[in-house]
């Protein structure tokens, strides 16, 4: 059964879609509440991010958030206020929808680029935190703020995220303390891959995504599931997986095309098979 799926014209309801040369841009767009997340942008994500798995025009994802701030976390009045009245039950639910959105993030096989101006805040630093690359600004402030709300710093992955890109301590230090990492300080931990003009953010970022829609397809797909699976990995089983996922890509049209491109001194045109 063909589960594939074209995605240019998605509909979304809880957040912009915008679909160009094999880049999705995914905007969070309430930019009066600086792009706050309620009950139902979060299952969206969730269900489009694990959608993404059957897409066969989607090449790569751009996720930012509009009217310079990328995403101030879960909605005080929507999302916080009801939570205080929920019991253990639809408490866990809750928690683990969001945590699901993560997971089908680092499942989906396209690289996800994200674009970071302004407020970066609690679950949105999350899935900051959750893509493959970071473009920021200087006028980015990330915060893994929860434990300011009386809750434990481990939320939606970020216990075993944040340390494996800025290291142990500084992890430890924002975990505990919910505050505010600068942009200059991100950009130096590795968190920001780069920093940009804010008026040049979305053009840079999204002409990354381009060149990432423009590899191998299959290729940066098994690149992103090898980078997750081996942080429970040996080096022994790494170095199998690796051999495993190579031989993979080596019988792909994609690498003869590669090779027939270098032979004939000409630019290879990968069409992700």
């Amino acid at each position: 059964m063909n589960r594939t799926h074209l995605f240019a014209q998605y509909a979304a309801e809880h957040f912009r879609w915008s679909f160009e040369d094999g880049v999705a841009t995914i905007t969070l767009d309430r930019p009066e509440r600086k792009n706050p997340l309620t009950f139902a942008s979060y299952a969206e994500l969730r269900d489009l991010f694990r959608a993404l798995v059957y897409a066969r025009d989607v090449r790569a994802v751009l996720l930012t958030g509009a009217g310079g701030n990328f995403c101030s976390g879960g909605d005080v009045h929507e999302i916080i206020a009801p939570l205080t009245a929920m019991a253990m039950p639809e408490l866990l639910e809750f928690t683990r929808m969001t945590g699901d959105l993560v997971k089908a993030m680092r499942a989906c096989p396209q690289p996800i680029v994200a674009a970071v101006d302004g407020v970066c805040a609690g679950a949105g630093a999350m899935l900051a935190l959750a893509s493959d690359l970071r473009f920021g600004t200087p006028n980015a402030r990330v915060a893994f703020l929860f434990t300011r709300v009386g809750l434990s710093g481990a939320d939606m992955g970020a216990c075993s995220l944040l340390p494996r890109v800025i290291g142990h301590g500084r992890a430890s230090e924002l975990l505990y303390s919910g505050r505010a990492m600068s942009a200059d300080e991100a950009h130096a931990w590795g968190f920001f891959n780069r920093l940009c003009g804010p008026a040049a953010l979305l053009d840079d970022a999204h002409a990354f995504a381009k060149t990432l829609a423009q590899g191998p397809t299959f290729g940066h797909a098994m690149t992103k599931k090898l980078l997750h699976q081996e942080w429970s990995m040996g080096l022994d089983e790494a170095i199998e997986a690796e051999a495993q996922a190579q031989a993979i890509c080596m019988a792909t049209r994609d690498f003869r095309r590669a090779y027939e491109a270098f032979a004939a001194k000409r630019t290879p045109v990968f069409e992700g098979d």
